[in-house]
């Protein structure tokens, strides 16, 4: 069982993301600016697409019925292409060479395919005529004029650009974006690029927290690095302040170590804290307040407990805080167990893990022989996070588990 003083990983996100309601202000942008963005309100559409009966195939537009008789041949009248239609009506015994997306002419009810039509110069024929409605896509099939083809909350990725397009809106209200402001902390911290001295390492934590929050949809304000000093620390925390971001991130010292100092800084500056410890591992020490209007996550100074954290809690409140309905939702997927897994205790376990497919086609998540919390390598060479619930037993390899995929993640042999 977990320890009584942690919270759940579900319990936390749900307490995170409380009351969170998309921020007031939107913007107009271009569609080729929209990438990522989050509709503000719905779109609705300007027109009907198809506009008229179209063909979805090369070949005739005719009348089923006038192929019915054994040997019927057509009369070839015209032709029909995409932009430039036959206009007039099709009289009976009459056929018009069509080609894909090009309008149905009037009295036309089926379309026969080039490759079944037998053309010579009697006409068009075919050994078996096509049913009504073959090959033709209806007007309006795709959507109608007045039709809310996108709604509020919507992430906007290729196939909706592609359809905020379509429904002709070349500029797109979307959610102002979330101004997130980072702060790393540590006496150990040098950014890249320094040379670090003999107890130092680079700052690397921010960068993936960063792109976590952008992918979702943030703007990034990155304060840089403050020591292991309470009066340092709170002159960050006035710089976010002044800044006007919606939340703070922190990075290091969240938990109670002689040097981990931010808790008792947020406190003077007027936190009222939420929680701070969770049961998931890594990232154990997380910080969740608020500090006036500005929320407060304060993540763990080991790089994927940082990262993890990131994945689960911050990417959902940027999407939460730009009216994504799904920002909560489970995104995880059912795999089978690569390797066997011992028992696990009183914290979900997020296991760095490789991804690849079985000869069967299903997926299979292996995970990394080595765990600890400080390992970019093994981060990097992971497409998923295997998750071991709260006192899950022995799995043995192929059993089923289930995985978050890493963005970006890549599958072998698929």
């Amino acid at each position: 069982m977990a320890d009584d003083k942690l919270l759940s990983v579900d319990e936390a996100l749900a307490r995170v993301l409380a009351g969170v309601t998309r921020l007031s202000g939107a913007e107009d942008v271009p569609l080729s600016k929209a990438l990522g963005r989050t509709l503000a309100t719905d779109l609705v559409s300007r027109r009907t697409q198809p506009p008229v009966a179209v063909s979805a195939m090369d070949g005739y537009a005719l009348r089923a019925a006038d192929l019915a008789a054994p040997g019927a041949r057509l009369t070839l009248v015209g032709e029909s292409a995409a932009g430039h239609g036959y206009h007039a009506a099709l009289g009976v015994g009459e056929a018009v060479r069509i080609f894909t997306g090009a309008p149905v002419p009037e009295g036309a009810d089926t379309i026969l395919l080039q490759e079944d039509a037998a053309v010579d110069a009697a006409g068009v024929g075919a050994a078996s005529p096509p049913p009504r409605g073959r090959h033709i896509r209806a007007r309006g099939l795709d959507f109608r004029e007045g039709d809310a083809a996108l709604l509020a909350g919507a992430r906007l990725g290729p196939s909706e650009l592609a359809l905020a397009a379509a429904i002709n809106h070349p500029l797109l209200p979307v959610a102002r974006r979330p101004r997130i402001a980072l702060i790393a902390s540590g006496d150990e911290l040098v950014p890249p690029g320094a040379e670090p001295g003999p107890s130092q390492i680079i700052a690397c934590n921010g960068f993936a927290v960063a792109a976590i929050a952008e992918a979702a949809g943030a703007e990034v304000i990155d304060l840089g690095i403050f020591r292991d000093d309470i009066a340092e620390l709170e002159k960050g925390l006035e710089q976010a302040r002044a800044a006007k971001a919606d939340v703070l991130v922190t990075l290091g010292g969240a938990s109670v170590g002689d040097h981990d100092l931010l808790r008792p800084a947020l406190a003077r500056q007027g936190m009222t804290l939420d929680f701070w410890r969770i049961a998931m591992r890594p990232g154990k020490p997380l910080i969740h307040g608020m500090l006036g209007e500005t929320r407060i996550l304060g993540l763990p100074g080991n790089p994927v407990a940082a990262f993890v954290c990131a994945l689960v809690f911050l990417g959902p409140l940027v999407r939460a805080l730009q009216g994504d309905p799904r920002a909560g939702a489970d995104e995880s997927e059912a795999a089978i167990a690569g390797a066997p897994l011992k028992a696990n205790k009183g914290r979900r376990d997020y296991m760095r893990a490789t991804l690849s497919r079985d000869a069967e086609g299903r997926l299979v998540a292996t995970p990394q022989s080595l765990q600890d919390s400080s390992l970019l390598t093994e981060l990097a060479r992971s497409q998923a996070l295997l998750l071991r619930e709260m006192g899950a037993p022995p799995l043995e390899a192929g059993g089923a588990c289930r995985i978050l995929r890493l963005p970006g993640a890549f599958v072998a042999g698929t």
